[in-house]
């Protein structure tokens, strides 16, 4: 058995995330108290009670320390796995369980990335739509087309071969999803995220973030963690900061990431975090790979 840990990341996010293994496990406990206190945010109030956690600014910390509670107990049961990653904001947890980023250096840069994220995005109408059953090429395509007509819509997320995300101002997504209905994709569906993510208009979010990597000291990791941005695995010779801050304004590269742990042999895939939303896209490459929610190993 080959076990990846998977890292959710925003749209993950559901009231009471995070509350059984809170009550349950002391080592839960001990992350939340110790986010907290790291960020100056009351993390339980937004996990548990759902104050502000459809808030960028909030949302992204609030995952992340509900994915290292469940990583902690994970730990504690010695459940390890060979590899890692995570969608956006789950990279760091991954990274964190990688040995390349300590606990509290990653909720400080948590806390600021959502934060530049919620606030330093130009103030325009923006929506996403879920693209599936359409190659993401020819969604390339159409999109590119779009814009060259003077209209901002891009693909920002490729979830799996058969799933992309796009995202842009909502006049262009919308010419968007007839254009590529017309063109053959089975399904289209508008999401309720609305921020442009991964996308050059966060350009001033990604050099206001740059500030804080600079702080920031990483390590040598001893556990192989994927890039989001290519769906490589992180080298030696990566610059880890410039990775982070160009992931901000570039698309997620979580198919790659799928093929990659693939090929290394990964058989069990654990989303370490709230739902089942990146196991469910493993299962839609390989129907036959065994998944889990961490809850489920508790």
């Amino acid at each position: 058995m080959k076990v990846a840990f998977l890292f959710p990341g925003q749209g993950a996010q559901t009231v009471g995330m995070g509350k059984e293994i809170y009550e349950k496990y002391e080592e839960a406990r001990t992350v939340y108290e110790k986010a907290s206190e790291i960020s100056g945010m009351d993390i339980k109030k937004i996990c548990f009670e759902g104050e502000g956690i459809d808030n960028t600014e909030f949302t992204q910390i609030a995952i992340a320390t509900t994915s290292l509670a469940m990583l902690e107990v994970l730990k504690q049961k010695g459940i390890k796995a060979e590899i890692a990653t995570g969608l956006s904001l789950g990279e760091y947890p991954a990274l964190i369980y990688g040995g390349y980023l300590s606990f509290e250096d990653g909720i400080k840069l948590l806390k600021q990335r959502g934060y530049y994220m919620a606030n330093y995005v130009p103030k325009e109408e923006y929506s996403m739509s879920a693209i599936i059953g359409l190659d993401s090429k020819k969604i390339e395509e159409i999109c590119s087309n779009i814009r060259s007509k003077g209209k901002f819509v891009v693909p920002a997320n490729y979830n799996y071969s058969s799933q992309t995300v796009i995202s842009g101002n909502s006049d262009a997504v919308e010419i968007a999803m007839e254009a590529l209905k017309e063109n053959g994709a089975k399904k289209v569906v508008k999401l309720n995220t609305s921020g442009p993510f991964h996308t050059e208009k966060l350009k001033e979010a990604k050099e206001k973030y740059e500030k804080e990597l600079e702080k920031v000291r990483f390590n040598i990791g001893n556990i192989p963690v994927i890039k989001n941005i290519d769906g490589t695995l992180y080298q030696k010779e990566d610059n880890i900061k410039e990775i982070l801050a160009k992931h901000i304004i570039s698309p997620v590269r979580f198919d790659k990431a799928i093929n990659l742990m693939f090929e290394k042999g990964i058989d069990t895939f654990v989303e370490v975090g709230p739902g089942k939303v990146l196991t469910g896209f493993v299962r839609k490459e390989n129907k036959d790979a065994k998944v889990y929610n961490a809850s489920e190993l508790f």
